[in-house]
């Protein structure tokens, strides 16, 4: 008989914005609102009809219009608003742009990880080492960071690390050590396990498909595998934790929990997975899912938010 307990997913949302809120959403699209500013935004999940009025959709700042082309399209400016403004999660400033698709420079649901791994990093009983892949414009990276970490943040976009070591700046954090490297990820680790390089600590949150500096091509269903088992060679044997998270793919967080599962067999500790969401501040708070993750800790008693 298998005793083996079955796997139960979470489902996760951030509850301390003040510079953020999804206001509504519906018909393939978002409304929402960062600092002062509201945009509209599509989004595939929304399928449902939404709650608010018309004219609280119309009154915007500006909105994102998508391109036939899954990536493409453009910023349309309905009312007066800056190229480049800032917000803040707590201790954390980062700042907010429009560019050539449809992120502004942070996933605000992503607040629920940067507070678990503050959790896990403050109260482990060793010194941390963070290796950030994937890391966007560093707000893991800042969170981690902040709390007494040393952080390895890798990213192939040279724009990508600029705009983190600006955040860096703003956040008043420049002082932290963090090394900030443009590479790709999945060499860079194959390169730190031939140096014996470990890590207490290590994010990951890979795209769909992407390129590396050189050219290098990444394909989420392809090359994840292999990176996890690259990752599993580069763990420290006294680990803190390992968050996974994926956006846009054709999986499930079952996919998550089990392929993170094989990295930490036999470590113990505490292994979940579920969805990240959004939630509305409306009269029918709903949670809009928008990403999958998995995640391990060593310390049972910091499991979650």
């Amino acid at each position: 008989m298998n005793t083996t307990p079955p796997l139960e997913l979470r489902l996760l949302y951030p509850q301390n914005w003040k510079d953020y809120e999804l206001l509504d959403c519906g018909n393939g699209y978002r409304l929402e609102r960062f600092g002062p500013f509201r945009v509209v935004r599509p989004d595939a999940e929304a399928i449902w009809d939404p709650v608010l009025p018309e004219k609280e959709w119309k009154d915007i700042h500006a909105r994102f219009v998508p391109s036939p082309e899954e990536n493409g399209g453009h910023w349309e400016k309905i009312r007066l608003i800056p190229e480049r403004w800032y917000i803040q999660y707590k201790n954390l400033k980062f700042w907010l742009q429009m560019g050539g698709s449809k992120h502004l420079g942070v996933f605000p649901e992503q607040s629920v990880q940067w507070e678990w791994i503050q959790d896990q990093i403050t109260t482990f009983s060793h010194p941390v080492r963070v290796l950030n892949l994937f890391g966007y414009t560093g707000l893991s990276t800042l969170a981690a960071a902040e709390s007494g970490a040393s952080v390895t943040h890798v990213d192939a976009s040279r724009k990508a690390i600029s705009w983190a070591r600006e955040n860096q700046i703003l956040s008043g954090l420049d002082h932290k050590p963090v090394r900030w490297l443009v590479d790709d990820a999945l060499k860079f680790v194959q390169r730190e396990a031939r140096r014996g390089m470990t890590y207490e600590g290590i994010i990951l949150d890979p795209p769909k498909f992407g390129r590396g500096p050189k050219g290098e091509v990444w394909e989420f269903y392809k090359l994840l595998p292999e990176l996890l088992q690259a990752c599993k060679t580069i763990l420290s044997p006294k680990p803190c934790f390992i968050v996974l998270t994926a956006y846009a793919v054709k999986a499930s967080a079952a996919t998550m929990y089990y392929a993170l599962e094989d990295i930490v067999k036999g470590k113990g500790g505490h292994l979940e997975a579920g969805e990240i969401a959004l939630r509305e501040n409306n009269k029918r708070a709903r949670l809009l899912a928008t990403a999958l993750f998995a995640r391990w800790t060593y310390q049972r008693g910091v499991e979650g938010l």
